[in-house]
């Protein structure tokens, strides 16, 4: 049989049309009514009321950290158990990554840690929350703290478009947010983002930095630093047609989630991401943990097993705080974070994947824990 790979792009014959149409209109790059519509079309999903799509859901938090005026001598509070992506912006800018364990209901960040990671600094500009696999954070809480100590919350939704929290869309909450259209998520456009907000004129500073800060003159003229960070009418033109697809990918990708738990959550030592209100998660990827002592494997010898009848399966983040770049930074807590990466792995979960591929991969599981 092919691969079975995590989450690859699902393309269809509905998406060749869309980027077939960019290219007969002539309209590629850099901007157009391709470009206009999808950012409007996300706006309108996350409740938001101001978007600009960009190259890559790091160049959103990269400019959104920049237009909070984050800099040398600033610290920014962000997950340990996320990408890199999350903390990276905060040292482009000179500014202190300070990390936050999560909490085991959601596997978000850990709100009583956030207290007292702002409690303890004094420099705090701002706070990223990650919802993290396709799941909300505690929002309510998070936003409460936010406010109660005056900094600004970035929402990291590059993983949840589609997801909600107590009826409010992912990418709704906090002075910015941003989506990631990378190949590997939910919808594609190859690669991409988009920061979006409530305050036009942030977003438009956004814009205008995305451009190489380009003034409105016949010449090229520029009174700031710029960035190459917008993304090109050809690429929001597949992004228009996967849009459209959202529901039927949340779907598929549920069905695997509660296909895989229903086969495998039984076996001991399995434990399944929980799931606060299975309504409204994404269901991005599927992931679990695996306890060794019950078990009798481990994380390493099941990702081994489905790698050698050709299936993709990886471990969970490696929390940021044990990352050796990032190993001399605070962080609060941590010990669930590396619980959670020593045990714990993501199953294939793309929309594309087949039936008979999801029981190959159930299959495997189960005659290695045998």
């Amino acid at each position: 049989m092919s691969r079975i790979y995590l989450s690859p792009p699902d393309i269809g014959p509905r998406d060749h049309a869309s980027v077939d149409a960019v290219l007969t209109s002539n309209w590629v790059a850099p901007t157009g009514p391709a470009l206009d519509l999808f950012e409007s079309a996300v706006a309108a999903l996350a409740n938001r009321q101001h978007a600009v799509a960009l190259n890559s859901g790091t160049a959103a938090l990269h400019l959104a950290l920049q237009i909070l005026g984050v800099g040398a001598g600033d610290a920014v509070i962000c997950p340990t158990f996320t990408f890199a992506a999350s903390a990276n912006p905060i040292c482009y800018l000179g500014a202190e990554p300070i990390f936050v364990d999560s909490e085991p209901r959601t596997w978000n960040m850990d709100s009583v840690l956030l207290e007292q990671a702002l409690k303890q600094a004094s420099n705090i500009k701002a706070v990223i929350v990650v919802n993290l696999y396709g799941q909300c954070a505690e929002m309510e809480a998070i936003l409460e703290i936010c406010a109660k100590y005056d900094v600004p919350l970035i929402e990291d939704a590059a993983e949840a478009l589609g997801a909600s929290y107590c009826g409010r869309p992912a990418g709704s909450m906090g002075a910015f947010s941003f989506f990631s259209f990378n190949g590997n998520k939910i919808i594609t456009t190859s690669a991409g983002g988009m920061l979006l907000s409530n305050d036009s004129e942030s977003i438009a500073h956004a814009r205008y930095l995305a451009t190489q800060a380009r003034e409105p003159e016949a010449h090229y003229e520029h009174k700031a630093i710029g960035y190459n960070y917008r993304m090109s009418n050809l690429l929001a033109g597949l992004g228009n047609s996967q849009l459209s697809d959202l529901q039927r990918r949340i779907d598929i990708r549920r069905a695997h989630f509660e296909a895989y738990r229903a086969e495998l959550g039984a076996l001991p030592g399995i434990d399944f991401m929980p799931i606060v209100d299975p309504e409204a998660a994404n269901y991005w990827l599927t992931c679990l943990t695996v306890d060794s002592e019950t078990s009798g494997s481990s994380r390493d010898a099941l990702i081994a097993a489905l790698e050698a009848v050709d299936i993709e399966a990886r471990p969970l983040w490696k929390p940021l705080h044990l990352q050796p770049v990032f190993k001399e930074k605070i962080c609060h807590g941590g010990e669930l974070a590396a619980r959670l990466f020593k045990d714990g792995l993501c199953l294939p979960s793309g929309s594309a994947m087949h039936q008979s591929d999801r029981e190959a991969v159930i299959t495997a599981i189960k005659e290695t824990l045998a």
